[in-house]
Protein backbone atom coordinates (compact mmCIF):
# COMPACT_ATOMS: atom_id res chain seq x y z
CA UNK A 1 0.00 0.00 0.00
CA UNK A 2 1.08 3.57 -0.74
CA UNK A 3 -0.04 6.77 0.47
CA UNK A 4 0.63 10.21 1.38
CA UNK A 5 -0.25 13.22 3.45
CA UNK A 6 -2.43 16.11 2.06
CA UNK A 7 0.15 18.19 0.94
CA UNK A 8 2.56 15.37 -0.09
CA UNK A 9 5.51 16.34 1.92
CA UNK A 10 4.87 12.64 3.84
CA UNK A 11 4.82 9.29 2.00
CA UNK A 12 4.25 5.46 3.11
CA UNK A 13 4.46 2.14 2.04
CA UNK A 14 4.24 -0.68 3.34
CA UNK A 15 2.73 -4.23 2.75
CA UNK A 16 -1.40 -4.58 1.66
CA UNK A 17 -3.39 -4.47 4.76
CA UNK A 18 -7.45 -5.06 4.82
CA UNK A 19 -8.13 -4.94 8.55
CA UNK A 20 -8.88 -1.63 9.92
CA UNK A 21 -10.25 -0.34 13.13
CA UNK A 22 -11.44 2.49 14.90
CA UNK A 23 -10.08 3.98 18.28
CA UNK A 24 -12.31 5.71 20.02
CA UNK A 25 -9.81 6.92 23.89
CA UNK A 26 -10.13 10.31 24.61
CA UNK A 27 -7.39 10.73 23.41
CA UNK A 28 -7.68 9.92 20.23
CA UNK A 29 -11.01 11.64 19.89
CA UNK A 30 -9.76 14.73 20.87
CA UNK A 31 -6.81 14.72 18.70
CA UNK A 32 -9.09 14.39 15.16
CA UNK A 33 -12.69 15.41 16.51
CA UNK A 34 -13.84 11.60 16.62
CA UNK A 35 -12.03 8.85 16.59
CA UNK A 36 -9.11 7.06 14.75
CA UNK A 37 -9.99 5.33 11.74
CA UNK A 38 -6.58 3.18 11.66
CA UNK A 39 -4.71 0.14 9.48
CA UNK A 40 -2.54 -1.62 11.95
CA UNK A 41 0.61 -2.61 10.05
CA UNK A 42 3.27 -3.30 12.33
CA UNK A 43 7.12 -2.73 11.58
CA UNK A 44 7.06 -3.06 8.29
CA UNK A 45 6.74 0.55 7.29
CA UNK A 46 8.97 3.17 5.18
CA UNK A 47 8.48 6.30 5.23
CA UNK A 48 9.70 9.34 2.83
CA UNK A 49 10.24 12.63 3.82
CA UNK A 50 10.99 12.01 7.35
CA UNK A 51 11.92 14.97 7.74
CA UNK A 52 8.67 16.55 7.89
CA UNK A 53 7.28 13.99 10.58
CA UNK A 54 6.41 15.79 13.83
CA UNK A 55 5.81 13.21 16.74
CA UNK A 56 4.16 13.46 20.10
CA UNK A 57 4.94 10.61 22.83
CA UNK A 58 1.18 10.41 24.59
CA UNK A 59 2.23 8.09 26.83
CA UNK A 60 4.86 6.09 27.96
CA UNK A 61 4.77 3.58 25.42
CA UNK A 62 3.31 5.37 22.55
CA UNK A 63 3.88 8.06 19.90
CA UNK A 64 1.29 10.34 17.48
CA UNK A 65 3.29 10.91 14.16
CA UNK A 66 1.78 13.68 12.39
CA UNK A 67 2.63 15.96 8.93
CA UNK A 68 4.94 19.10 9.94
CA UNK A 69 3.70 21.03 6.65
CA UNK A 70 -0.06 19.96 6.72
CA UNK A 71 -1.00 18.33 9.74
CA UNK A 72 -2.18 15.15 8.38
CA UNK A 73 -2.32 12.55 11.21
CA UNK A 74 0.00 9.96 10.30
CA UNK A 75 0.22 7.27 12.70
CA UNK A 76 -0.41 5.81 16.45
CA UNK A 77 3.12 3.82 17.33
CA UNK A 78 3.45 1.31 19.91
CA UNK A 79 7.06 2.33 20.68
CA UNK A 80 8.06 -0.89 22.62
CA UNK A 81 7.02 -3.14 19.48
CA UNK A 82 7.75 -0.36 16.77
CA UNK A 83 4.30 -1.53 15.83
CA UNK A 84 2.55 1.37 13.57
CA UNK A 85 -1.42 1.97 13.38
CA UNK A 86 -1.22 3.85 10.23
CA UNK A 87 -4.04 6.46 9.74
CA UNK A 88 -6.72 5.07 7.08
CA UNK A 89 -7.14 8.24 5.29
CA UNK A 90 -3.35 8.20 4.09
CA UNK A 91 -4.82 5.43 1.60
CA UNK A 92 -6.83 6.56 -1.27
CA UNK A 93 -6.00 3.87 -3.62
CA UNK A 94 -5.25 0.35 -2.74
CA UNK A 95 -7.50 -2.71 -1.13
CA UNK A 96 -10.83 -2.70 -0.02
CA UNK A 97 -10.61 -1.89 3.98
CA UNK A 98 -12.80 -4.23 6.38
CA UNK A 99 -13.82 -2.66 9.36
CA UNK A 100 -12.95 -5.37 12.07
CA UNK A 101 -12.30 -4.08 15.81
CA UNK A 102 -13.46 -0.97 18.01
CA UNK A 103 -11.52 -0.09 20.82
CA UNK A 104 -11.94 1.96 23.71
CA UNK A 105 -15.64 1.13 23.24
CA UNK A 106 -16.65 2.13 26.88
CA UNK A 107 -15.28 5.64 26.00
CA UNK A 108 -17.38 5.87 22.83
CA UNK A 109 -19.32 8.81 23.64
CA UNK A 110 -23.35 7.76 22.87
CA UNK A 111 -23.11 10.53 20.22
CA UNK A 112 -22.38 8.57 16.96
CA UNK A 113 -22.54 4.81 16.49
CA UNK A 114 -21.31 2.45 13.71
CA UNK A 115 -23.75 -0.03 12.36
CA UNK A 116 -20.78 -2.63 11.22
CA UNK A 117 -21.11 -5.71 13.14
CA UNK A 118 -17.22 -5.37 14.56
CA UNK A 119 -15.30 -7.16 17.27
CA UNK A 120 -15.27 -4.29 20.45
CA UNK A 121 -12.81 -4.23 23.37
CA UNK A 122 -13.18 -1.83 26.64
CA UNK A 123 -10.43 -0.10 28.30
CA UNK A 124 -9.56 -2.57 30.17
CA UNK A 125 -9.36 -5.43 27.70
CA UNK A 126 -7.07 -3.28 25.40
CA UNK A 127 -4.76 -2.50 28.07
CA UNK A 128 -4.77 -6.45 28.65
CA UNK A 129 -4.02 -7.28 25.11
CA UNK A 130 -1.46 -4.42 24.07
CA UNK A 131 0.09 -2.78 26.78
CA UNK A 132 3.81 -3.31 27.73
CA UNK A 133 4.69 -5.13 30.98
Amino acid sequence: MQGRCLCNAVTVTTADHTDMDACHCGMCRRWGSGPLMSVRCGSDVQFGGIDKIATFRSSEWAERGFCSVCGTHLYYRLIPANDFSLSMGLFQEGPEFVFREEIFIDRKPRSYEFANATSKLTEAEVFAKYAPG
